[in-house]
């Protein structure tokens, strides 16, 4: 009998939503001198986020921990080739595919956070500013070929990935989830962010 059950805990989920809409604003706000203030605010909250993602994928929930989602090159490239026949594992955490997105977002997110940092000194180079841009664009391409590889694999598995990181749940017959989502801290870590973002607006 196919149940839900709770996934990705509300810290992931509160992290990954928050994580987007400030790479959304930021890079928006990129090449504006008028909103220069916004982009360095969300550009904090950018790297906020990701310190605490380190953190929790050392001690958070099972599937939030990177030892759920190592895998090895070859189990990469054989998962990206059952998704070109369309018969790809099911996995309940994420997918050897998802974890190369996963991966190089936080690895990107750091690099333009750091190159962000050093970009806002009074002797920042132009090799530093033009790195951030150049990562800045990578990191939209990347989120570009999650967003691709988050509704195939939703159509070919047909379940709703995107609900799953606002519910938190997803389907299974026989595997157990979470045994507690963490409301309390993904509720600190949203006012967190809204309140950084109001009082640096």
């Amino acid at each position: 009998m196919i149940r839900q059950i709770l996934v990705w805990d509300a810290p992931t989920r509160v992290f990954h939503w928050v994580q987007a809409l400030a790479f959304g604003i930021a890079y928006y706000t990129s090449d504006s001198e008028k909103y220069r203030d916004i982009h360095i605010a969300f550009g904090y909250i950018m790297l906020g986020l990701l310190v605490f993602r380190i953190l929790w994928g050392f001690i958070g929930t099972r599937y939030a921990r990177f030892n759920s989602f190592l895998f090895k090159p070859g189990e990469i490239i054989a998962y990206l080739i059952s998704l070109v026949r369309r018969k790809p594992e099911h996995y309940l955490g994420h997918n050897p595919a998802g974890s190369l997105s996963v991966w190089l977002l936080l690895v990107l997110g750091l690099f333009l956070g750091a190159t962000g940092v050093m970009a806002l000194q009074d002797n920042a180079s132009d090799a530093v500013i033009e790195m951030h841009g150049l990562a800045t664009d990578i990191m939209l391409v990347v989120v570009t070929l999650h967003i691709a590889g988050v509704l195939a694999s939703s159509a070919l598995h047909r379940e709703n990935l995107v609900r799953s990181m606002i519910t938190g749940l997803k389907p299974s017959e026989s595997a157990t989830g979470i045994p507690q989502g963490y409301n309390w801290l993904g509720a600190l870590l949203l006012v967190i962010s809204v309140a950084f973002s109001v009082m640096n607006l």
